[in-house]
């Protein structure tokens, strides 16, 4: 019956097989996370029913490249690894697909900090009896704000970068839904926290934090990667007080001469060449350093915010940036130096950030700068009203979880009473074409920021 059944069965006609090859392709796509209009699939070339036929019979397609433009990801990577399915394969190989270890192997002791996607959590590695934070992310989130190769980015960049004043990757992976990015954890926090509690540095401090953050950014500059976010927020704190740059999430490689147009990373930072819309180079990232010595001295910031990156620019540029008398000469001649408005005559380059007077005397050995302990940074971090002000390194209890990959990550039962004093608004950019972009205020913690376009 079954044998006669088949013989009998009749063809199906032209327009049910391109019905049929259409809810096909539609289904392929909606699995990568995009949706196209039925009548874009009948009108498919021939090639790609042939895929269509191929992927029903369990064999890799020919998938056509402008599909797999459509999908973000190049052919090469993707047909490689056609045997995952599309969510994992767009993430591949940055992220390596494997299971989250279970509570035997991780054991998640608390929630940090909430970031632009979803939870950074505090999770001690059972094995090695050692902490780290690790961020979860929903790929969701990544595809829907058109951030995939930026994500890839920030591990490739922070894979290959390994100095003393840099936050170290530790690990990333990808679940079916989740990436994770898995860094070294500093119980003594971040900058803006210390920053918060004491108003303002002396001088002698602040010339440690700045042979150390200067060290970091020519480290970066000659690797070719531009960090494009340093602010003090992202710089976090080692048990002795020193610094480490962190969140690469802005961050890509950028060649000597090489430009980019962007307009990200928090508005009270950026560079007059980054708020306008580019070019920008390297320099941007010491501006910022500029404008975040100045900041840890004063205790207030040169340019209040303001709601906008076109108004912003007008203050930037109106500002004369008048030092005040009670920074000393050398001093005043570093941040004049490092907030010139144009990139070109501006302090950009390690080699000339330490002939500057300011730092006669400072050695800028690796070794040697980290042998001394920031004796106030002790001091604060002692006091009992840090926990209060904490904007990382703050965890609230959590039930033992069994792994991460499940819902309950995502949406943490508290979330840090850290929102005190006033933080610098941080801003994403909206993907329209153009040398200026509006920009929005990013959905997340407090002053940290890990969206861009």
């Amino acid at each position: 019956m079954g044998a006669d059944g088949s013989k009998n069965r009749k063809k199906p006609s032209e327009g049910q097989q391109d019905e049929h090859f259409s809810s096909g392709w539609r289904g392929f796509l909606s699995s990568v996370g995009l949706s196209i209009p039925a009548g874009l699939c009948r009108l498919a070339p021939p090639a790609l029913r042939l895929g269509h036929r191929r992927m029903l019979q369990g064999k890799p397609p020919e998938i056509p490249e402008h599909v797999l433009r459509l999908a973000g990801v190049g052919p090469d990577k993707l047909r490689a690894e056609w045997s995952l399915p599309g969510f994992i394969s767009m993430f591949l190989p940055e992220f390596p697909h494997r299971a989250v270890p279970g509570h035997e192997h991780f054991q998640v002791l608390g929630y940090i900090a909430k970031g632009s996607f979803g939870p950074i959590l505090k999770v001690k590695d059972k094995t090695k009896q050692k902490t780290y934070a690790v961020k979860v992310i929903p790929k969701t989130e990544i595809l829907r704000l058109g951030v995939l190769e930026q994500s890839k980015e920030e591990v490739i960049v922070q894979r290959q970068v390994h100095h003393p004043f840099v936050h170290d990757l530790q690990d990333c992976w990808q679940t079916q839904r989740h990436l994770y990015i898995m860094c070294d954890y500093c119980s003594t926090g971040d900058l803006y926290t210390y920053w918060q509690m004491i108003g303002q540095f002396t001088e002698d401090t602040v010339r440690v934090f700045a042979a150390e953050l200067g060290s970091a950014l020519g480290f970066l500059h000659d690797f070719g990667v531009i960090h494009r976010d340093v602010k003090m927020e992202n710089i976090l704190l080692t048990d002795n007080g020193h610094l480490r740059l962190a969140d690469f999430g802005l961050s890509r490689r950028l060649e000597r001469g090489g430009r980019a147009f962007t307009i990200c990373g928090t508005i009270q930072y950026m560079a007059p060449e980054v708020l306008s819309g580019g070019p920008y180079n390297h320099a941007a990232d010491w501006w910022s350093l500029g404008i975040l010595l100045f900041s840890l001295i004063t205790g207030k910031f040169p340019v209040p915010p303001e709601p906008d990156h076109c108004s912003m620019l007008r203050r930037v540029r109106g500002f004369p940036y008048e030092m005040p008398l009670s920074f000393s000469p050398p001093l005043a001649l570093l941040i004049t130096e490092l907030l010139c408005k144009n990139p070109t005559r501006r302090l950009r380059t390690l080699d000339r950030f330490k002939r500057q007077t300011f730092f006669h005397g400072t050695s800028f050995d690796l070794t040697l700068l980290q042998r001394q302990p920031v004796e106030v940074i002790l001091e604060l971090r002692e006091r009992p009203d840090r926990a209060a002000k904490a904007r990382r390194g703050l965890t609230l209890s959590l039930q033992p979880l069994k792994g991460f990959d499940y819902d309950l990550l995502l949406s943490p039962p508290a979330t840090p009473d850290t929102q005190l004093g006033a933080a610098p608004q941080n801003y994403t950019a909206a993907p329209l074409p153009g040398p200026a972009f509006p920009l929005q205020p990013a959905q997340e913690r407090g002053p940290r920021r890990e969206v861009f376009v």
